[in-house]
């Protein structure tokens, strides 16, 4: 596995966000879930983290189809910001950028 992501590392980083996406899909799930159920929440900061860090896309899909923190405009703000940064680094690491 190493080797495939030295040689091909914008793929590599694909694998990450879609890891990355279905990890902030789930926890906006679980924090829509018990925010219904009156439970302990999942912190604003934690899912706009999650979203930075590689889940954006995941984030979008948890906001639209929960309908869970779409009146926070900075939900929004941030997840869009996030994917634009995601799409560069693609780029940047198909052009053979390395970290």
């Amino acid at each position: 596995m190493i080797e495939f992501a030295e040689a091909f590392p914008q793929y590599a980083f694909l694998v990450y966000v879609a890891i990355m996406s279905f990890i902030t899909f789930m926890a906006y799930g679980i924090d829509k879930k018990k925010a219904i159920a009156g439970e302990w929440r999942t912190k604003e900061k934690t899912l706009l983290g999650l979203s930075l860090a590689g889940g954006a896309i995941g984030g979008l899909l948890g906001m639209k189809l929960f309908r869970h923190k779409t009146k926070h405009s900075y939900f929004w703000v941030v997840n869009y910001f996030a994917i634009a940064l995601h799409i560069v680094l693609f780029i940047w690491l198909a052009k053979g950028g390395s970290f």
